[in-house]
């Protein structure tokens, strides 16, 4: 089955790398935008947004990234003024956004992917932390 599938990938994150591999074993590969080196355009950023029916401030990454330095915590910002800073700064772009034809969705936790992955696990995955979340089987552990 050819199935679309992008995912805005950090390979410094382990959900981004579980993400990512649960596509994987879905059977699918993906297109993998690795976003701090080829950031998405800012058409592109505020169409994900929206079409992951977040809001900027609900994309923005705190952790390792200069959201404190930048003052981001301030929340009379705008979400055009959170949306530049993330164009300046892409680390700020939580992670992973993945896009497929069910929609998009901000991954976190990881196994949120399996929500919007069109074709079945083709067996068991567990996360690099060591939790199973989906059985040999290829269905989903509640």
């Amino acid at each position: 089955m050819t199935t679309d599938i992008v995912i805005y990938h950090n390979r410094e994150c382990g959900t981004s790398r579980n993400t990512l591999a649960m596509i994987r074993n879905a059977g699918i590969e993906p297109h993998v935008v690795e976003y701090v080196k080829i950031p998405p355009s800012r058409v592109m950023l505020e169409s994900l947004i929206d079409r992951a029916g977040l809001s900027p401030r609900e994309l923005l990454r705190e952790k390792g990234t200069p959201y404190a330095e930048l003052g981001l915590g301030d929340e009379s910002l705008s979400d055009a003024a959170l949306v530049d800073a993330m164009m300046e700064h892409p680390i700020l772009i939580n992670r992973p956004l993945v896009v497929s034809p069910l929609g998009v969705r901000l991954c976190r936790p990881s196994e949120m992917v399996l929500d919007i992955v069109p074709t079945p696990q083709r067996g068991a995955f567990t996360k690099e932390d060591g939790e199973k979340v989906v059985d040999a089987a290829g269905a989903r552990i509640a």
